[in-house]
């Protein structure tokens, strides 16, 4: 085997390694993912942490306000007090948000009061 060929195989051999490490990073070493739902309450940048107003997750944690890190640190840029965020979450990780998503003002469900009620057919 001459150099040129040791060095593309060591290249395939790595994009290989990354690929797979990547995979099992992802999949939270087969931790079961839960849907997170929840309203920001505080965005702290310089901390890189977010207060939450979390909903119930079954099988995962209860409603609660809580602090937590996101996976993706430059989202934290996009995040406002106030918004309705989703997330996923992963069985014995209580800390992390992972793929935070704003949800838009449009999909976010409105309070049924009685100024939010379609008025009555005749």
């Amino acid at each position: 085997m001459n150099r040129t060929q040791h060095v593309r195989l060591m290249v395939v051999i790595g994009a290989a390694f990354c690929f797979l490490l990547s995979t099992a990073y992802a999949q939270q070493s087969g931790k079961k993912e839960h849907t997170f739902h929840g309203k920001v309450e505080k965005v702290d940048a310089k901390g890189k942490t977010l207060t939450v107003n979390g909903e119930k997750v079954d099988g995962w944690m209860g409603a609660m306000t809580m602090n937590y890190s996101i996976d993706k640190e430059d989202a934290i840029k996009s995040i406002k007090v106030g918004d309705q965020i989703t997330a996923k979450v992963y069985d014995g990780d209580f800390k992390v948000l992972h793929d935070v998503q704003v949800v838009p003002a449009s999909s976010a469900k409105a309070p049924d009061k009685p100024g939010n009620q379609a008025p009555p057919k005749k």
